[in-house]
């Protein structure tokens, strides 16, 4: 009798929680999300360090190139920019960049934050608010790193125009250009939805950018030729003594980079594992290559290695291995390397002497060459890539420039119409620091 009366019970009980599932009482449930404590303390560390990429490290990198009488105004262009870009974020570009929209644009969803500041408010049952695209963090770290990203990318165009550019000039091309073609590019690569997006099934063309070749470097090298060749060259140029006015300070720049890169490529895989290892070896190994072989190159050609080109060969395998750090291994990353200090050290010196154009601090020698090879590269030894993934890559590499030259410029001579981009003779002459800020260095 006890034993038909407990089978009795385990009967009910089962008709009860049948009953239960049916009528909805469980409906509520919240999805489980699994948030890593691990790889949110490594996205939390890599924010810091992109971020340290831009201030102090390209403003020291690129402050010490200039001449004295324009350092302060170079630091302030990228110490100004981390603020705007910071806002404008926050704003609307982090929805417009990485939510479901269309392949062409992301959606309004986060607009002003207000759809994860809504979770979280909403975050009765401990649900995080999380972005699909880095699934094991909180959105908020996800969104707070990929703000860096949107950072750095347009203060590198200031290398091309250092020296001649009217601070309010540079300040409404930098926002607008955020908005119109830093957003849009990298919607098409990494949003969820993007038409080159390697991790879109639907995608028209799969291109390989694991942290940012196409996206970050391509795309500010292209837009800093545009305003290299808009402005003109700096007066002076070819007759007066135009040489870096204190190498230290980029040399601790370019250390600065090289620390931080780690943050831009590691911290590209949204996850403290394997993905995320490779991508700080082979980061270390091209970096190291690339400065070897600009150093060489030079010394061939110039008789000397110079602190300069060292810098200069670093950054280049820096940039070059972005977009490959998450999909090559060692043997690849030094050869990467190695093209990257060649070709870069080809853009910089004999192509801007040939063209004539005055990319200042060599953004489109360095960014836009060293981007094109990294990509193009990463095509040729990526481990997941294919055959054809060479032609993917061409293809992403040739929207970008098209749609990334056309917009700018349209910017460029709007900006120009309007207020004017460049500075008078007289401030360019006397140096932009006392002019446009007041202040000199002693």
């Amino acid at each position: 009798m006890r034993q038909l009366t407990r089978w009795g019970n385990v009967v009910v009980l089962a008709l009860l929680a049948t009953v239960a599932l049916g009528s909805g009482a469980f409906a509520d449930e919240p999805p489980k999300v699994h948030i890593d404590s691990g790889d949110t303390a490594w996205m939390l560390t890599s924010m810091a360090l992109v971020l340290m990429m831009t201030i102090p490290g390209l403003a020291l990198f690129y402050g010490g190139m200039v001449r004295k009488k324009n350092v302060l105004a170079t630091v302030m262009q990228s110490f100004a920019i981390t603020c705007l870009v910071t806002v404008l974020f926050m704003v609307l570009n982090y929805s417009i960049t990485f939510t479901e929209g269309t392949p062409f644009i992301g959606g309004l969803s986060r607009f002003l934050l207000q759809g994860v500041v809504s979770d979280i408010a909403a975050n009765t049952k401990n649900v995080p608010s999380v972005n699909s695209l880095a699934p094991t963090i909180p959105e908020l770290v996800y969104m707070a790193f990929q703000m860096t990203f949107a950072i750095i990318t347009p203060a590198l165009i200031c290398g091309a125009f250092a020296e001649r550019m009217k601070f309010s000039a540079m300040m409404w091309f930098i926002g607008l250009w955020a908005i119109l073609v830093y957003s849009p590019i990298a919607h098409w690569v990494w949003g969820p939805d993007g038409f080159l997006s390697s991790g879109n099934d639907k995608a028209m063309v799969h291109v390989l950018d694991f942290a940012g070749g196409t996206v970050v470097h391509i795309d500010a090298g292209v837009a800093g030729l545009m305003c290299a060749l808009v402005m003109g060259k700096r007066r002076g140029l070819g007759h007066e003594n135009m040489a870096p006015h204190n190498l230290v300070l980029t040399l601790i720049g370019a250390s600065l980079l090289w620390v931080g890169w780690f943050g831009f490529n590691a911290g590209s895989a949204t996850s403290a594992g394997l993905q995320a290892g490779m991508a700080m070896t082979v980061t270390q190994v091209a970096t190291a290559a690339a400065a070897l072989s600009w150093m060489f190159v030079e010394w061939i050609f110039k008789g000397k290695p110079s602190i300069l080109g060292i810098c200069s060969g670093a950054v280049a395998g820096l940039v070059a291995i972005t977009p490959a750090s998450g999909f090559v291994g060692p043997i690849g990353s030094l050869v990467i390397g190695i093209v990257a200090g060649i070709v870069c050290y080809w853009g910089a010196v004999w192509l801007k002497g040939k063209l004539g154009y005055d990319d200042s601090l060599d953004c489109f020698g360095v960014h836009a060459i060293g981007g094109i090879a990294g990509a193009l590269l990463t095509g040729v030894f990526a481990i997941e890539g294919n055959g054809m993934q060479v032609v993917n890559q061409i293809e992403g590499i040739v929207i970008v420039i098209v749609y990334d030259a056309i917009v700018s410029l349209i910017l460029l001579k709007i900006i120009d119409a309007v207020i004017g981009l460049r500075v008078s003779e007289e401030v360019e002459r006397d140096g932009l620091d006392l002019n446009l800020h007041g202040e000199v260095v002693q």
